[in-house]
């Protein structure tokens, strides 16, 4: 829901960051990785109650995955990358939720899992659209630059890392947040299966 500001705010910034890598000759899909590979820091350190660790590991992440989009653009986007790009960015999100079970299993466990199955239908609404989308030479006038076609819904990036933040900031309160936050993306698919439904049909 918030994305299209969000993308709008950081763009400059972004370009301009990802201008010093484009002359330092880094790819596109090589930033994909190391911001994967950074992000990933953040499963053992959740394990082990690093909360701070993880709360960097996240952002330093998020700020990687606007940094390879913003270089692809400055040279060749490719379907390649685009692909690579949503996909580390699901096991990525995956990975933190999985983090807070791993940290207090008793309590977290069950709220964790709940969230990871609204996960499977926010993520698979939206990529099953995209690929219906590029069937039917769909574009997406709100989210062109984007790779792939963006289903819009409540639960959007930006939504995702601010409970991401949040659930780091207060571990204590990651059942209740993650319940709220499953509560959002329950509601994203129900809106985006009926939307999508009916745009295809």
């Amino acid at each position: 829901m918030l994305d299209r500001w969000t993308i709008q705010a950081l763009r400059k910034p972004l370009t301009r960051m990802a201008g010093g890598l484009h002359r330092l000759g880094c790819r596109p899909d090589q930033v994909s990785c190391v911001a994967f590979a950074i992000g990933m820091v953040a499963l053992p350190a959740l394990y082990l109650h690093m909360y701070r660790l993880a709360l960097a590991c996240i952002v330093l992440n998020r700020i990687g995955d606007g940094l390879d989009g913003a270089l692809a653009r400055l040279t060749k986007p490719s379907d390649a990358g685009a692909f690579l790009d949503i996909v580390l960015d699901f096991i990525f999100y995956s990975s933190v939720v999985l983090g807070f079970a791993l940290a207090s299993p008793a309590a977290n466990s069950l709220a964790a899992a709940v969230l990871l199955f609204s996960f499977v239908g926010t993520g698979s609404s939206f990529l099953a659209f995209a690929v219906m989308a590029e069937r039917r030479g769909i574009e997406n006038i709100a989210h062109l630059r984007k790779g792939i076609y963006y289903l819009a819904g409540l639960a959007e990036g930006t939504e995702t890392v601010v409970f991401l933040m949040l659930f780091c900031i207060f571990p204590g309160q990651f059942p209740l947040l993650a319940a709220l936050f499953t509560a959002i993306c329950l509601l994203t698919t129900v809106t985006r299966v009926i939307g999508g439904y009916l745009a295809l049909r």
